[in-house]
């Protein structure tokens, strides 16, 4: 039986074989990069993980969050309270001594994540019970709602009230900075995090991404997987079915968070800055313009996205002229890959093969002038496909817009 390219492509072989070669480039990574570049590609697989748990929510449940960022803020502030004040009121020092900063960094990324999934039992709780635009908003409020506290050190001034601390908790609009120190182990010393080349940090990031990506895997995979994207396909049939739709979505989104705040508690310590700007709406719109253009359907599709919004950013950041728009810049490039591919870069690269074969068919068949004769059919075809989906896309947008005023109407 033969298979055609997308259903190779979708093979546990095949896709076991681009995981092990991701898996030998990224660890070879930083003995040829540089200090620089490798903080770059420690934030950019951090990043990656964010985006993966946000797409759980999305890509697989299809609810779209504009506040993921909270999780982030929420997990990043615990983890930089726990190395500033929750460590040393323990004793950690003390009792671990010469690997301490290893032991508070566990311990960090541990309350991050209870913090974080905290978070997302209270929020996920009052938000599923919306739908499309009243979930992305209500999340964008809530989100929101924690830059505010955080800014205004609320949580501080409460604590305070009841004769806990001094009513500075998260220092406001400067956040807290801190940084871990160094560890003694097998007669060497090393810092745990070093912002000048973090070889170290990068290794400990990348076990613990590894980690979080199979278990975010094994949970797609799985029945409740399945249930997730039957309630995205159709939520009315799945309820109709029997199926808790409301139960599910809090489910994943209290999945969703946890992951979410690891990723924080991670990205913090490489940072080694925590503030406000974590919980604005603006961080929470990064996973989502990662998934988009990496691909919502596809499990590695916010990971490529990850990769090519950070790293193309980074390119962007050669050019002063364009470094000054790249808001534009990415504006525009989400633009083309919403209008012209049906899964984000990884669609486009799995259509791409596709063509490469249709090509190499028409080769083997009709020679050069039949791949000439092909390139021609394919671009006429891309014009007219272009063309109608600018027309088709404004069309929407106008639609949209008119028929506003009522929806709302109808709501309340």
């Amino acid at each position: 039986m033969s298979y055609g390219f997308s259903e190779r492509v979708q093979t546990v072989e095949n896709t076991s074989w681009i995981v092990l070669l991701a898996a030998i480039l990224l660890v070879a990574a930083p003995f040829v990069l540089g200090g620089y570049q490798t903080s770059i590609l420690t934030q950019t697989v951090i990043l990656a993980l964010f985006a993966t748990a946000f797409n759980l929510l999305y890509g697989y449940t299809g609810l779209l969050s504009f506040g993921h960022a909270m999780f982030v803020a929420a997990a990043g502030y615990t983890a930089a309270i726990t190395v500033g004040q929750v460590s040393p009121a323990l004793g950690i020092p003390e009792t671990f001594g010469a690997i301490s900063p290893f032991a508070t960094w566990v311990l960090a990324l541990l309350l991050g994540v209870v913090v974080a999934t905290l978070v997302a039992v209270f929020v996920g709780f009052l938000s599923v019970r919306l739908e499309e635009i009243y979930f992305a908003l209500i999340t964008l409020a809530f989100s929101m709602a924690v830059y505010v506290m955080v800014l205004q050190d609320t949580v501080g001034v409460i604590f305070e009230v009841f004769g806990i601390g001094d009513g500075n908790l998260t220092n406001g609009s400067d956040g807290l900075t801190f940084t871990m120190g160094e560890i003694e182990l097998f007669g060497m010393q090393f810092r745990l995090v070093d912002i000048v080349d973090p070889f170290v940090y990068y290794f400990l990031s990348l076990i613990v991404v590894s980690v979080a990506m199979y278990m975010l895997w094994r949970i797609v995979q799985s029945p409740f997987g399945m249930v997730c994207r039957a309630i995205r396909e159709n939520p009315e049939r799945a309820s109709a079915l029997g199926i808790d739709v409301n139960r599910h979505q809090w489910v994943t989104f209290i999945i969703s968070g946890a992951f979410s705040g690891l990723a924080g508690a991670l990205l913090i310590p490489l940072a080694t800055n925590v503030n406000p700007s974590y919980a604005h709406w603006t961080f929470s719109a990064e996973p989502v313009i990662m998934t988009v253009i990496g691909g919502p359907y596809a499990f590695f599709g916010p990971i490529v996205g990850a990769f090519t919004y950070e790293y193309l950013r980074e390119f962007i950041s050669l050019f002063p002229l364009l470094e000054q728009y790249w808001q534009f810049s990415f504006g525009v490039l989400l633009l083309l890959v919403v209008l012209f591919f049906d899964n984000g870069v990884a669609g486009g690269i799995n259509r791409f093969r596709a063509w490469l074969g249709v090509a190499w068919q028409r080769y083997q068949t009709d020679g050069v002038a039949g791949v000439i004769a092909f390139v021609k059919e394919t671009v006429v075809g891309y014009a007219v496909l272009a063309k109608d989906e600018v027309v088709a896309f404004v069309r929407r947008v106008i639609t949209g817009v008119r028929s506003l005023p009522q929806r709302v109407a109808n709501r309340f």
